[in-house]
């Protein structure tokens, strides 16, 4: 389905042929899944925003969130009215294409969102590798995109942006919390550390650098600090090194298949350390529906949940699961609140000029349902962390002491 515009600068009465829609719909599942649309496709006038993200390939239990967060944004302004531009109220067409968890698609799908579905702003996809290809196209574009997904470091390594912007944790709060939990709930271990984290960007500036730091900075002993492909599935010869060391406390940085991978194979080579973290591939409930039991007590990185006294958390949740039939993420947060960044600015601008745009995400300063939102000098926006922890196919927050839904599982059983 592709929606042209005229030569003219603003969208006017762009058409979409019914018998394209037809066309696409009989040729199968593929098309379906490349390109979603919220609100009635193809109206007269609309205000067009896309997002290339994760809909299939590893990532894609967080692309499904994201697509029902963005949505979810999106269709809440329509059935307000739309957003007034010159004067005119009109409604947002999100268009969503798959990038298979590949950054060279994120890449060639922001390229085409630009160039051939043109939009007027963008929202981003999910983890570094992915953002940071979208983000540069955007940049070069000069077309304002709002992303959560990305943590902070490894989105500030790329560049000074000066069109993208990014919601998100940031990366020494993520690896300090288990530390600082352990520290508060005065666990007794050997303080001995086995960390292993894929080669990603965020898996060597978490698992890499500010794990390592921190632990000796507090009295722990990092007796091992390994890296592994992305796409690795074999782990047995690091975990036997984990185990011979006797390591009490394991730090682990992975995608969730990898992640799934190593905790299996860490229950058949019999190692279970007294504290497990798995960052990234830990979050989803993907990784808690594949491993059954064997996710409980695993810790990972939070900082939402429906019980934070933020507008709309506890709605949040329960319309996901009504809706869905499955249990909410704190991704449907961050991705509902990157839309309604956008979708707010676009309403100060009053306009789709991109600067204008642009600079009113720029003066952006509210409490959404994550939080409070005001970007710094680096373009982010820093969300706090707390510490979840899986039980019987849920993540309750154990720390810290004040937002905690449940109680610290100790040691992992």
């Amino acid at each position: 389905m592709n929606c042209q515009r005229p030569t003219a600068v603003k969208w006017h009465r762009a058409k979409c042929p019914r018998r394209r829609v037809a066309i696409g719909a009989r040729a199968g599942s593929a098309l379906v899944a490349l390109v979603l649309y919220s609100a009635a496709a193809c109206a007269a006038d609309d205000i067009v925003v896309g997002a290339s993200i994760p809909l299939s390939g590893p990532l894609a239990g967080f692309g499904s969130f994201q697509q029902w967060g963005y949505k979810r944004a999106v269709d809440e302004v329509n059935k307000a009215g739309g957003i007034a531009i010159d004067g005119k109220k009109l409604n947002v067409r999100l268009i969503l294409r798959d990038d298979k968890t590949d950054p060279n698609v994120t890449a060639s799908n922001t390229e085409t969102l630009i160039s051939r579905d043109h939009v007027t702003a963008i929202l981003g996809s999910c983890t570094p590798v992915l953002v940071n290809a979208g983000a540069l196209v955007a940049e070069r574009h000069r077309i304002p995109l709002v992303t959560a997904c990305d943590p902070l470091e490894a989105f500030k390594s790329v560049r000074k942006w000066s069109y993208a912007w990014d919601l998100f944790f940031h990366e020494p709060d993520l690896a300090a919390a288990p530390f600082r939990m352990l520290e508060a709930f005065k666990v007794q271990t050997n303080k001995r550390v086995a960390i292993l984290h894929d080669n990603g960007p965020d898996g060597q500036v978490v698992g890499g650098q500010v794990w390592p730091e921190i632990a000796k900075s507090t009295g722990y002993e990092v007796v091992q600090n390994s890296s592994f492909p992305v796409d690795n599935t074999q782990f047995t010869s690091l975990i036997a090194e984990a185990k011979s060391k006797n390591a009490d406390i394991a730090l682990v940085d992975a995608i969730t298949p990898q992640a799934v991978a190593l905790r299996k194979q860490m229950a058949s080579a019999n190692f279970t350390p007294k504290v497990l973290v798995i960052e990234k591939g830990g979050e989803p409930v993907q990784f808690a529906q594949a491993l059954g039991k064997l996710s409980d007590g695993v810790l990972v990185g939070g900082y939402w949940d429906p019980s934070f006294p933020y507008p709309g958390a506890a709605d949040l949740a329960k319309a996901f699961e009504k809706q869905t039939g499955q249990t909410s993420s704190q991704h449907i947060a961050d991705s509902y609140a990157a839309a309604q960044v956008l979708l707010d600015a676009i309403a100060v601008a009053g306009s789709t000029d991109a600067q204008k745009i642009n600079a009113a995400i720029a003066k952006t300063d509210k409490t959404y349902v994550v939080g409070p939102i005001k970007f710094d000098e680096n373009h982010t926006s820093k969300l706090p962390i707390v510490e979840d922890q899986w039980r019987s196919g849920n993540t309750a927050v154990v720390w810290p002491s004040e937002r905690a839904t449940g109680k610290f599982l100790f040691p992992l059983p």
